[in-house]
């Protein structure tokens, strides 16, 4: 039987840009975003994503899509990612990591590219505030409201009430990630899961 896959804030992307592990024939996906335009299976929101039923999922994705909530927001989330999943589930959260990108900004180098990305080079304000050119466009989803550093990601999954939290942080991309279970797992079976799911 196949699981099904929640892509959260999915854009334009599919499963074959989210984790090789999702990147499988044993992998259904289900995309959900609050933009029409990339024509998700469903049209929602993170805080509210009633149209998925409780418990009916195997694992969620979400890659850059937190930072886009307000600090408030993200607890709301977070529960709806536990709603959806099924006891055995788990998320897999990628975002910005603030530690890294403020150590540009205390360089001075706020405006300064960071790195280069598909849409051209992205800066310390692009990754804190959200990417400028896509703002000015109009597009005021992709505007960001909050941030995390490694800690506070953990913590903040800690406190939703998953079992197991799982992080890396890559500092030359910027980025971190999280996988949390809403059971308890070995240690053993929790490395298996990272090292289908985290980028090497």
């Amino acid at each position: 039987m196949k699981r099904i896959l929640l892509h959260v804030g999915c854009g334009p992307k599919r499963k074959d840009q989210t984790t090789p592990g999702f990147d499988t024939p044993d992998w259904d996906e289900l995309r959900l975003d609050i933009d029409p335009n990339v024509a998700p299976d469903v049209v929602g929101t993170m805080t509210n994503m009633a149209a998925v039923p409780s418990g009916s999922v195997d694992a969620v994705f979400s890659s850059h899509n937190v930072e886009h909530l307000y600090s408030h927001e993200v607890p709301l989330a977070l529960a709806e990612f536990k709603r959806v999943l099924r006891p055995q589930g788990f998320v897999v959260i990628t975002c910005p990591d603030l530690q890294s990108t403020c150590a540009l900004v205390a360089e001075d180098k706020l405006t300064d590219p960071a790195y280069q990305s598909r849409s051209g080079p992205i800066a310390p304000m692009d990754i804190l505030y959200g990417h400028r050119g896509r703002v000015a466009a109009g597009n005021l989803f992709m505007a960001h409201h909050c941030g995390f550093t490694q800690r506070v990601l953990g913590g903040t999954l800690q406190e939703a009430g998953f079992a197991r939290v799982a992080l890396k942080r890559r500092i030359p991309h910027f980025d971190l990630w999280a996988l949390a279970t809403l059971q308890p797992m070995t240690d053993a079976e929790l490395l298996q899961l990272t090292a289908e799911h985290f980028p090497a």
